[in-house]
């Protein structure tokens, strides 16, 4: 199919999508902060997902599996791995608990023995026969679509379609099926205590109670778990995100996919301590940019990192907590918890009003919106007020508005690895431009999202993570 094609289907397609998130839906910090394994959240760790919940409603041992992945998925799946998460996901791995270390001999013994061990189960799978790439072919709800088959002993089938729409969450049906080890899951029915589905009634909630944003969150919660839970949870993730930064700047060689792409995270890190004590005012940035660097190199391995809100934007956040910690005088763990929570606010907004799929809205939608949560979380730990912090946000996406997602040879690393340095470094910039100003501004954050969903509906199928356009075919791969 051409790219004219693949642009008419998806056109076809949208306005049938049933991806968003319904307003009214309640989302818990757990479902937009995972811990998990790179390369993409929409690409690696919701297809393992997808796997794993099909095979859990098999309601005995099939003879056969097959997957078929459509959309973004087949184009870009190779580059991605979510032929290696497929297997990982029918064989009962989760991405929060599989181990980076031992996924590449267990995908050896899979494809050497031809069989999927799924706890007591034997299946057969021959992988050029049971998991097919239908590149061009758009499925009509979503551009990152699957289809599970069973075929069972009886002679019956059980089918399944699975949609992965970003930030590893996956829609199945017409309900959003996470499967993260919080227990958070998008809830419908869910009654919350001060719920809010825009800024403006995020802004309102303030105003009415005189809480923060970030304990707007967390009273929130409280509809899930105790309040000792979540903070477990968000110290969970602070050190998971802290973890893939020192991980990364330890690592050296080359990344892998064939780009010749080499880490990059270990030198400057080795140069950056060495000029430590003549440290210029630009160097805060280039700390930044590492601390970004060094996720993003981990994420592009496979390594283990938190999907914040997604994967290919993984180093933003990480890399603005880092700099919160070491340059702001007074940092502490009570405020990397007020990051998060006020970052995650942002990012349910751009959830429940837009998406944060890069198959959806292009890579603004994964590096603008973690720009935008990164952006508010730090105005709101730099004593911004709400409206400061709902301005920090704006302005950090309005500046990322019609990125686009175009992965040279479908890899999360050119230009994924940098665009993650470049939005750390804007959403330190957005929070001291909103905290310059009193909070009153032209362009709301509604404004901005809105404009985003838009921006994201018109771009061509080939800038959103197909790898048909843009530097996916102007650059000639090594």
């Amino acid at each position: 199919m051409t790219t004219t094609d693949a642009d008419s289907v998806l056109a076809e397609a949208r306005p049938r999508q049933r991806s968003r998130i319904d307003s009214s839906a309640a989302i818990s910090v757990v479902d937009l902060f995972t811990i998990g394994i790179g390369p993409s959240s929409s690409h690696t760790v919701g297809p393992m997902r997808a796997a794993l919940m099909f095979m859990e409603v098999l309601p005995e041992q099939p003879k056969n599996v097959t997957c078929e992945l459509f959309g973004s998925l087949a184009l870009t799946g190779h580059g991605h791995a979510t032929d290696t998460a497929i297997l990982l996901g029918l064989s009962g791995e989760r991405p929060e608990t599989a181990d980076p270390e031992t996924i590449a001999p267990q995908i050896a013994e899979i494809r050497k023995a031809q069989v999927i061990r799924f706890g007591d189960w034997s299946v057969p799978f021959v992988e050029d026969r049971d998991l097919l790439f239908h590149k061009g072919v758009f499925l009509e709800q979503h551009s990152n679509g699957m289809r599970f088959t069973a075929q069972m002993a009886d002679g019956s089938e059980i089918v399944r379609e699975y949609f992965s729409v970003g930030g590893g969450a996956v829609l199945g049906g017409d309900a959003i099926a996470d499967a993260s080890s919080g227990g958070g899951k998008i809830g419908h029915n869910l009654v919350q205590p001060l719920p809010f589905s825009s800024g403006a009634e995020m802004l309102s909630q303030g105003e009415e109670t005189g809480l923060c944003i970030a304990t707007l969150v967390m009273r929130n919660e409280a509809a899930w778990r105790p309040q000792a839970e979540t903070e477990a949870f968000l110290d969970d993730v602070i050190d998971a995100m802290n973890a893939s930064i020192d991980r990364g700047m330890k690592q050296e060689g080359m990344l892998p996919g064939g780009l010749k792409v080499r880490r990059r995270a270990k030198a400057i890190h080795a140069r950056l301590r060495a000029g430590q004590e003549g440290m210029q005012p630009a160097a805060v940035f280039e700390w930044v940019s590492l601390f970004a660097l060094a996720v993003n190199e981990e994420n592009a391995a496979g390594g283990r990192v938190v999907t914040a809100p997604t994967n290919g934007a993984a180093g933003v956040i990480p890399a603005v907590l880092r700099y919160y910690r070491k340059f702001v005088p007074g940092a502490d763990r009570e405020g990397e918890r007020q990051l998060l929570l006020t970052a995650a606010a942002i990012g349910f907004l751009y959830k429940k009003r837009a998406s944060i799929s890069a198959a959806e809205m292009g890579c603004q939608g994964e590096v603008g919106v973690a720009c935008s949560m990164a952006a508010a979380g730090l105005a709101a730990v730099l004593g911004g007020t709400n409206q400061q912090v709902e301005n920090a946000a704006e302005i950090g996406m309005e500046h990322n508005l019609g990125l686009t997602c175009d992965p040279i040879g479908g890899l999360v690393q050119i230009p994924c690895i940098e665009r993650n340095t470049m939005g750390a470094v804007k959403a330190i910039n957005a929070a001291y431009l909103a905290l310059q100003g009193d909070g009153r501004h032209i362009v709301s954050l509604d404004a901005v999202i809105e404009t985003m969903r838009q921006t994201g509906e018109d771009m061509a199928s080939r800038y959103k993570e197909t790898s048909l356009g843009g530097l996916a075919v102007n650059v000639v791969e090594c």
